[in-house]
């Protein structure tokens, strides 16, 4: 494979994997409103959401791989794993680096849930919050079609979609946050 074919390569699989994980978010937001999307049940909003979180992972893996194996820049598997190593722009890739360790962490943490209970998966869940923004620095900062009008107005529209959802979650998490137990027996809801 020449190194013009794994760039274009690196390209690709770092938008569709802004794009999938930018997906991601808003499911997982949909899962925690209890959002049902059209045409699923509520347990099919959840399924997707896990489906293609593990889609997002993979295309995330051939752009780790597409960046590691060009000799054009020379990124180790080392600067994918520890952030803040590498020679080629050391802040910008170790943001993706951070991204990645927290998504590992996220994953991880998904895959062994039972066994750390819901109140410890859920509180280590909050960092796929974490890794989306960093995620997005990261490919703004290094990414060579920064500024390119198809990449801003990908970029726009991702980062408009998951502030949109963002603060309708932090909007019913408040209303929630107000209702008093007296409130929720009234409404016939138990707290």
């Amino acid at each position: 494979m020449t190194s013009e074919t794994l760039w274009y390569a690196n390209r690709a699989t770092g938008a569709v994997t802004l794009l999938l994980f930018t997906a991601v978010v808003l499911l997982g937001i949909a899962v925690r409103l209890r959002t049902r999307l059209p045409g699923l049940p509520r347990f099919g909003t959840i399924t997707l959401h896990r489906t293609l979180s593990l889609s997002a992972t993979a295309f995330l893996a051939l752009h780790i791989a597409a960046a590691t194996v060009d000799t054009y820049v020379n990124i180790t598997l080392t600067d994918a794993i520890v952030p803040f190593l590498s020679d080629y722009q050391p802040f910008w890739l170790g943001l993706g680096t951070v991204a990645f360790d927290l998504l590992l962490a996220v994953l991880i943490t998904s895959l062994l849930r039972a066994r750390l209970g819901h109140r410890t998966w859920r509180t280590l869940h909050w960092l796929a919050y974490a890794s989306w923004p960093i995620a997005l620095a990261h490919g703004i900062g290094i990414g060579t079609d920064t500024g390119t009008d198809w990449m801003t107005w990908l970029t726009i529209a991702c980062v408009t979609t998951v502030l949109a959802a963002f603060t309708i979650r932090v909007t019913q998490a408040a209303r929630e946050s107000r209702r008093t137990p007296t409130t929720l027996l009234r409404t016939g809801v138990s707290p």
